[in-house]
C-alpha cells in the first residue's frame, strides 16, 4: 500500500470498520471486551495510515520521492501523542 489512492481506500474501510463493529456493538451482537480490542487496533491502523500519507505529502512538497515514505511501527505512531 504505498499510493495515496490505496491509502485513502485503507482509511475508508477501516472507518467503514469501526462504523459497523460500533452498529454491531450496539444491537448486543459484540461484547465490550472484543470491541474494545478491536477499536484499538483500528485506530492504531488508521494511525499509521494518516502518518504515511502525511509522509508522503511531506516528501512529495520538499522535491523527495514519496515512494521512499516507509510505515512507523505502532509504538512511534502511538508515541506522537505522548
Amino acid at each position: 500500500m504505498s499510493d495515496d489512492k490505496s491509502l485513502f481506500s485503507r482509511i475508508d474501510e477501516l472507518v467503514a470498520e469501526e462504523h459497523e463493529l460500533r452498529t454491531k456493538h450496539a444491537a448486543g451482537q459484540v461484547a465490550d471486551d472484543e470491541e474494545k480490542a478491536r477499536l484499538q487496533k483500528l485506530e492504531v491502523e488508521l494511525d499509521q495510515c494518516w502518518d504515511l500519507l502525511r509522509q508522503r505529502r511531506a516528501k512529495r512538497e520538499f522535491g523527495d520521492d514519496p515512494e521512499t515514505a516507509q510505515p512507523r511501527s505502532a509504538d512511534v505512531v502511538e508515541g506522537y501523542l505522548n
